[in-house]
């Protein structure tokens, strides 16, 4: 690192890659326009490239600063961690932004009752909630996400992962379906109407399919969607069947005007669990914010 390059420089220059803007990072980090701009130039010298570049009436970053952002807010956190390990975290002090990668399936219910929580006792914590890009850990060893939540299982060392609850499919239509009249619809119930698959990579076929082919049956995909709350917004204005994650059913049917039922059939079960770096797990706030997450479930 160069000698000019100081700890104070590199919180700088996370602010200006957050906000793209001298005047918004100046108030991120309560300093002056004059003295934020001074910093970008020193920036600019110390890394030997401009950072920020001018792009209508707005700026832009440069390539390499996109490329070395999230290695610097990495450093940072470590930073903040070495810090704070042994004080005591009060969350209403608490000036942060947490990053949480999250399945939308979960973030449809999950993410409203975080954000109450923290809310209620950490008011200076901002959530940034990201939809899945892909499920590498990338982002969680460079620092470009505190959290991932989501299904599946994780197996490198250097990935700590926590199981928060299991899931299942079950099956919704809007409530004035003939399919809603019946408690559980029996699989020929189910293949005789056209349904909305959601999916965000588009696939259509699911493992439905496999269990009414075990039948002889086949339904008909008429949709297919990007994300489970848009099955159901779908489903609400339509004579179609969804599948979507039990808990989404259980809080939204209501409000939708849609009725949900359980499978007869034995779908795979879902776990879903959180995942972080190992390098967060001395970060007083990391950890905080993780039993915020259990508690909530509870």
């Amino acid at each position: 690192m160069p000698a000019d390059l100081d700890l104070n420089l590199l919180r700088v220059f996370d602010a200006l890659l957050r906000d793209a803007s001298v005047t918004a990072a100046s108030e991120r980090l309560h300093l002056s326009i004059p003295a934020t701009s001074r910093a970008l130039g020193r920036l600019r010298r110390a890394m030997n490239d401009p950072i920020l570049v001018r792009a209508g009436r707005g700026m832009v970053p440069t390539p390499f600063a996109l490329r070395a952002a999230p290695r610097v807010r990495s450093l940072l956190d470590e930073a903040s961690a070495l810090i704070s390990a042994d004080r005591e975290l009060l969350p209403a002090e608490l000036e942060r932004t947490f990053t949480i990668r999250i399945n939308d399936g979960v973030a449809a219910t999950l993410a409203a009752e975080v954000a109450e929580a923290v809310a209620g006792t950490a008011p200076g914590v901002t959530l940034r909630f990201v939809s899945e890009g892909s499920e590498s850990t990338e982002d969680l060893r460079d620092g470009t996400a505190d959290l991932d939540i989501g299904v599946g299982e994780v197996g490198a060392p250097d990935i700590r992962t926590a199981g928060l609850y299991r899931e299942r499919m079950v099956g919704i239509v809007r409530a004035d379906s003939p399919l809603g009249r019946h408690r559980r619809p029996t699989l020929t119930q189910l293949s005789e109407h056209a349904h909305v698959s959601a999916s965000r990579r588009g696939r259509a076929r699911g493992p439905l399919d496999d269990a009414l082919e075990a039948q002889g049956l086949q339904r008909r995909v008429a949709a297919v969607v990007p994300s489970f709350a848009v099955a159901a917004l779908v489903v609400s204005t339509s004579p179609y069947v969804g599948l979507v994650p039990q808990r989404l059913a259980e809080q939204h049917s209501g409000s939708l005007g849609l009725r949900w039922f359980p499978i007869p059939a034995e779908l795979p079960e879902l776990a879903v669990r959180m995942l972080w770096h190992v390098r967060l797990d001395a970060d007083p706030a990391q950890h905080w914010l993780r039993q915020t997450i259990r508690d909530t479930l509870r």
